[in-house]
């Protein structure tokens, strides 16, 4: 029984530090992943979160700071990592010119499966897809290349899985089908990192990190990360589409309002001080063509200021 075991961490980073020449592209991150739990990394492009996920995987060497991922050493026992960790990356990485049992039965003999057929017939089982057999990878649905290389990557048995935004340019219905599977590989006591953009994805992590400019901004889970945000939110109607376009412009940079966003048919307009958020919208609490809502702030709001924020420091 190796060290994730013993503590109940599948990752324990502390103080890691990542730098390309001049650039710093992860900051002194420290944290803490349990296993069996299901891990959320977001933040804007170039926020060092594949970063991190190539040093978690042995990838890459941090140059500062140290850390355990599956109670293994992420500097000195890289080779022990890699043989535990699945990596599915933004890419389809697979062959399109062999079939879906081609492809399995490829990747069960790399890993060194006792018995490829059978490993790769399972996986077809467990992916739902029977009767795809044959089909090239190439002619697959987004969403079933989706699943087919979360397959490749779980065929040998991993302990954590590391998603790097996994399921761009899948459609919805297809999103769903593969977060319901990976919901299923944790409760098997398989640990996922997952990086993404996406909101609802971040919703369905049982924590989650926003990392931006290498640095961890907030982390926990999402009620944590929003009630830690500080932030009041209203929610404006108006009576007239373009109403909100020009409202939009007056409140923006207002002192006490720190976002204005539009959301379908209203804004979202929120601040960190709620006594200078009620006095900056005063003056447009009484107009008969704006209905006001008081609202719990969302996830988006939180990352939408958090960026903003984040933004103002990099400057």
């Amino acid at each position: 029984m190796h060290g994730s075991q013993s503590n109940g961490l599948a990752l324990d980073l502390e103080g890691v530090t990542k730098r390309f020449g001049n650039f710093t592209a992860v900051d002194g991150l420290s944290m803490q992943v349990p296993t069996g739990s299901i891990y959320g990394f977001l933040g804007p492009n170039g926020s060092g979160k594949t970063t991190t996920i190539r040093m978690l995987c042995g990838l890459l060497t941090p140059d500062e700071g140290s850390g355990t991922c599956l109670g293994f050493d992420i500097r000195k026992e890289t080779d022990k990592i890699k043989r535990r960790v699945g990596y599915m990356t933004q890419r389809f990485s697979l062959y399109q010119d062999l079939s879906v049992r081609e492809n399995l039965e490829f990747i069960a003999r790399i890993y060194g499966l006792a018995r490829p057929r059978a490993a790769a017939r399972s996986a077809i089982k467990r992916l739902g897809l029977t009767g795809r057999e044959e089909q090239l990878a190439a002619e697959l649905s987004g969403g079933w290349k989706q699943r087919l290389a979360l397959g490749a990557c779980t065929l040998p048995g991993p302990q954590l899985l590391l998603l790097d935004e996994p399921t761009a340019g899948v459609d919805p219905k297809a999103r769903r089908e593969f977060w319901n599977e990976i919901h299923a590989l944790a409760a098997e006591g398989l640990t996922v990192l997952v990086s993404t953009h996406y909101m609802d994805e971040a919703e369905r992590c049982h924590e989650i990190a926003y990392l931006a400019y290498g640095e961890l901004l907030a982390r926990g889970t999402v009620d944590e990360v929003i009630a830690g945000s500080h932030l009041t939110t209203f929610i404006v109607g108006a009576a007239h589409g373009e109403g909100l376009a020009l409202l939009s412009e007056e409140l923006t940079g207002k002192p006490g309002i720190d976002m204005v966003a539009p959301f379908g048919t209203s804004l979202h307009v929120s601040g960190r001080d709620a006594a200078a958020l009620d006095t900056a919208i005063a003056p447009y609490r009484d107009r008969k063509d704006l209905d006001w809502k008081r609202a719990e702030p969302s996830l988006e709001d939180v990352f939408i200021d958090l960026m903003g924020r984040a933004r103002d420091n990099f400057q």
